[in-house]
Parts: structure tokens; sequence; C-alpha cells
């Protein structure tokens, strides 16, 4: 699936559910569901600058697309992770780098997570992009 039809689905999903504490739960259980990070990727080199909450993101680059693994010792944070790899792990450096990442506008994470939050989650997106980067400049 492309990036785009990947942040349809997402979008579709969340706006099925129009009460907020709802999608808030929905959430948590999406980073409930997410494999947890072994001990051992669970280092400086991995987290996240910007973040409030603890997160890790690992990427690998296999056959030419970037794969992405995350955590966070935060609920909340870690089901916003958790969408961020399902959008955009197994593309490629460039779809990454272009993709105009409009689901998190269009289920409402913007008006709906506090400002600490919503600075955490550019930081992740910001760190998503920079790897693209530097796999794209290889």
């Amino acid at each position: 699936m492309t990036i785009d039809e990947l942040q349809k689905e997402v979008i579709e999903e969340f706006l099925e559910i129009d009460d907020w504490m709802d999608r808030y739960q929905m959430l948590i259980d999406l980073g409930e569901e997410q494999e947890p990070l072994p001990e051992e990727e669970k280092t400086e080199q991995n987290l996240i600058d910007g973040c409030q909450s603890r997160v890790w993101l690992v990427c690998e680059e296999r056959d030419g697309r970037l794969v992405f693994r995350a955590e966070s010792d935060a609920l909340i944070v870690k089901g916003i992770v958790a969408l961020l790899v399902r959008v955009l792990s197994g593309h490629t450096p460039q779809e990454i780098l272009d993709a105009d990442l409009y689901f998190i506008r269009e289920i409402g994470l913007t008006d709906h997570l506090t400002p600490t939050r919503s600075n955490g989650l550019l930081a992740m997106v910001k760190q998503m992009r920079l790897y693209a980067l530097a796999c794209s400049a290889n």
C-alpha cells in the first residue's frame, strides 16, 4: 500500500469513532499491539530528542525501503508512534520525504494533544524524515 492509502485507512478508522476518549483508547490499544523493542535497542542513540516521554526509534534499510520500529514509555505516545510506523514503514526514503502526513490533521490529533505531545509528534516525524534523508544520500 502507498503512504496515501495507509493514511486514508487510518483516517477512516478514526473517523468511525466520535468520542475523543474512545480515540485515545484506540491509540493506547495500537501502542499495546506493537511489538516491544528489545532492551538492547533502547539506547541513547535511538532515543528521540524533543519528546517529553521517552521514545526510541530504530530504522533499518531493507531492499531500498526503510523499516521502522519504535516504542515509548507513555501509553498514548506509544500509540502515536505506532501510527507513524504503520504509515511510513516499508517505503522508500524518497516516498517518506515527499509524504504530506495529512492524516495527523484529518483525525484531529493536532487539536487534541497537549503542546508537549504535539512537540513530541513533530520530533518523531522529523527523526523519521532524517533517517530517510540520510538513506537517500547514500
